[in-house]
Formats: C-alpha cells, structure tokens, sequence
C-alpha cells in the first residue's frame, strides 16, 4: 500500500481519539489491510502538525481497542484478522471522558492491550451487572463472608497466611496504613521507617502529627544494628517497612535480613507495619515479616500494584491479640467500608482465572520492560529488579534532579525526584522512572533514550 497517514474526522473529541477513530475507520473500509505497517508516530505527528505525544497516546488508543499492535524495534501493524478486536458495534465504545485522567507520577503497572485479556477482564463486569442491585447496598467494613473466603484462596494460592478472625479488607493499602498508625501512635510520637520510603506515609505522618525517622539501609535491605539503635534512641511507637520491590529503591529485603529485623523487633516489643504493595507482583520473595512475629505485626497486601488502582483493596491481617473491633471502628470512621462493586469485579477474576491471567501478565510485561530499560540505561546508576516496574537512578556527579526533571518534563515516562520519598532535610540527588501505566513499548524506549543522554548529560545547552 502506499504510505497511509490518518484523515481526522471534524468532531468535539479529543484529538488523539480523532486518530484512533481514522485508523479503525480505514480498517473498516479496506483501506487499511491486516499486517500493514503504519508510519512512525513522529511521522504522522509532523505530517498533521499535533504534538508527538498526541499521536503517541492515539496509537496508544487504537491498540487498547485491538485494531493494531507495537512491536520493539519492528514498528506498528495493523492486527492480523485472526487476533481482531470484535466490531465495533458488539461492545460499549470508550467513553473519552474516562481515559482523560492519568497520574504517570505513579507507580502503575504495565496495562494490559490484548484484546482477548482485556475482553477476558471485562466479562467479569458481567458478574457485577447480574448482582448491581445488592452491590449497591452498605456492606461490612471488613468485607462480606464470601468476599473473605475468595480472598483466603487467592492468599493462600501466592503463599500467604490466612486466619478469618484476624483478617480484614479494606479500601486499599493507605486506608489501612491510616488506621494502624492512628490506634499505634500518639501525636508528636515516632514512627521508624526506610530513609527512602512511601510518599503516602509521609502524608499520613503528616495529618497525624507524627515524626518520622529514617534508619539506614544496604543492598539487603534496613539494617538491623542501626534499627537497634534507632529503637533505643528515640522510642518510636511503631516501625513501618516495604520490604518487597521497596518503593522507590525496588530492594527485596534477604530472608535472612528478614529475621534479623524480626528480633529486634521481639526484644523490644515493637509493633510492625509492614506495608507488601507489591506481594502480588513479585513471584519470589521470602516470607512478610510478619509470619516471624505474629503477635506484633500488621501486615498489609495491596491489590492495586498487581490488578490497577481503581480498585482500591487490600488484604489486611492484624497481630494476634489485636482487637479486631478497634481496628474496624477507626476504617468505619474514615473509610465507611471498601466498594462492594470492586470487590464483586475481583472476586469474579479470581473465581474464572482471570486475576491469575493478569498476575502473569504483569509480571512477563514488568520483566520485558526492565529488559529495555538496562539496554538503554547502561552505565546510569540504575537500581532495579526484574518485576519491578520502577527504577530508582541515583545521578551522577553534575548532575541534578532539578535539571534532569527540567528536560524530561514533557514526556509521557513518569519520573519522581527524591524530595518526594526522602525522610531527610537534603535528599539525595536520585529520581525514580515508572515503566508502567499505558505508554508503549516504544515510547517508553524513545523517553529511556532522552532520559539516558539527560542522566548523562549528553548534548546539554549552556
């Protein structure tokens, strides 16, 4: 065929949409065949006058629908006509008022764009559809009896514990961090965590009138001397640690680690908050923690680092001993209860198979991604881990986060400075880079290649 470029139809909708609509209306009429090769986004962007990322975020669009699919280095085709989307009368058309919104500052996951997964995914709505009447309704602040019991198979499928009595799910890992924290602590008391950690604890130390005192790390993860000392220093009313992927340096803290921070915790009678975001991500990490010292540990499995934010879960199991009333008295007050409607959509994903579907998938995209990124980011500093879908870059000498965030500022990858993460006074120079969300292959491989000369200061101005 000879060189296509879209003709954009004259309507109110966005324009990267614009384009996903003239791609999918070329297919239909012929003029787009399966297997053809569409032009570079650069390409179309100069040739329609619209920013890159514009055209960036339509090919973005048209592969989400599964009229056409990137491959790295290969370029984008239009898909082959035994892997088509259905037409596109046989479902809901996106509604672009729900795909505006997107925060690339977070941690997300890779999101899936084949279509047999995402069609998969959505038939769980179907499930929802069918019981939409009850779901409505106000439900337990812990979660209903049968969304506790699909729960415990999905626990217990990736290895973790499960005791009804002690366990609760709530509206997400922050939700429960806010609880605990308010029955553990005190205004103006301290809390122990990593020098690089959450940004949400800080927020919530923030609102709760808390102190937070970083404890140094190594490759393995806190140590536990200098937790010794930082416990007997200063007397905190609780330590708070993300052993696993640790947001943002992506460290798994060692097993062995693991038990060296459960003594310390056992001689001084410490309580553990040990946030697990990423459990469900990561298919080999040591044992939480919190197996190690039941009777002070609160341990928190988030669902969103695994199946997207908008659900909004977490499994949360208490210390034994704890009363569980306390605990769902201080949810009820902020949080009321978690979405019945979320819990009924992954609760379906986990009965079908799904949420096992979509743990694979994130995991094989986490990997292939970090691939790209230590081809490109040879030589820049780089902390990762190969299901981790975030990298922490420390910069080089000359080089500040300032002026690096300065140059990166209008591309799609996601970047952090260290001011957001650091508990000290002088952060360190570093920025954590998201390889998740929705941007491609190969504009996460375009924004690597400009991040890379960033880093190392190649063809700078001045």
């Amino acid at each position: 065929m000879k060189q296509w470029s879209p003709t954009l139809p004259t309507s109110d909708k966005p324009r990267y949409v614009e384009i996903a609509d003239s791609i999918r209306a070329d297919i239909a009429s012929g003029l787009l065949k399966p297997g053809d090769r569409l032009p570079s986004q650069r390409g179309v962007a100069v040739e329609l006058g619209v920013d890159f990322s514009t055209v960036s975020r339509g090919y973005s669009e048209a592969v989400r629908r599964g009229d056409i699919e990137s491959f790295v280095g290969r370029g984008t085709f239009v898909r082959l006509a035994d892997t088509a989307s259905a037409p596109a009368d046989a479902v809901d058309q996106p509604d672009p008022r729900r795909v505006l919104e997107e925060d690339p500052m977070m941690n997300m996951p890779p999101e899936p764009a084949d279509p047999a997964l995402v069609a998969r995914m959505a038939r769980g709505l179907n499930h929802v559809a069918a019981n939409l009447v009850p779901l409505l309704r106000y439900q337990s602040v812990l979660g209903s009896a049968a969304d506790r019991d699909i729960a415990r198979c999905w626990m217990q499928a990736n290895g973790l514990q499960f005791e009804a009595e002690r366990f609760a799910i709530t509206p997400g890992a922050h939700a429960s961090i806010y609880a605990i924290l308010t029955l553990l602590s005190e205004p103006g008391q301290i809390v122990l965590c990593e020098t690089q950690t959450y940004p949400g604890l800080r927020s919530i130390a923030a609102r709760l009138g808390l102190r937070l005192i970083g404890v140094p790390s190594d490759g393995e993860g806190m140590r536990p001397e200098a937790l010794e000392r930082a416990v007997t220093e200063h007397w905190p009313a609780a330590l708070y640690l993300n052993p696993t992927l640790q947001n943002p340096t992506t460290t798994t803290m060692s097993e062995d680690r693991r038990h060296a921070i459960a003594s310390v915790l056992e001689r001084h009678a410490l309580p553990l908050v040990e946030d697990d975001a990423y459990r469900f991500v990561t298919s080999d990490a040591p044992a939480p923690i919190s197996r190690l010292v039941p009777e002070l540990a609160w341990h928190v499995a988030g669902i969103s680092k695994c199946f997207g934010a908008g659900l909004r879960l977490a499994y949360t199991t208490i210390p034994q001993g704890a009363e569980m009333g306390r605990f769902s008295q201080a949810l009820r007050s902020m949080h009321v209860m978690p979405s019945p409607l979320s819990l009924a959509l992954l609760g379906q994903w986990i009965e079908d198979g799904t949420a096992r579907e979509i743990q694979g998938f994130v995991r094989r995209a986490a990997a292939e991604r970090q691939a790209l990124a230590a081809e490109i980011l040879e030589g820049c500093f780089v902390t990762s881990a190969p299901e981790a879908f975030n990298l922490w870059v420390e910069l080089p000498r000359g080089t500040s986060r300032a002026e690096l965030m300065g140059r990166m500022a209008n591309r799609q990858i996601g970047i952090m400075p260290s001011d957001a993460f650091s508990i000290s006074i002088q952060p360190v120079e570093a920025v954590r880079v998201c390889l998740g969300g929705s941007i491609t292959l190969e504009q996460l491989r375009e924004d690597l290649i400009v991040l890379r000369d960033a880093i190392l200061r190649k063809d700078w101005i001045g």
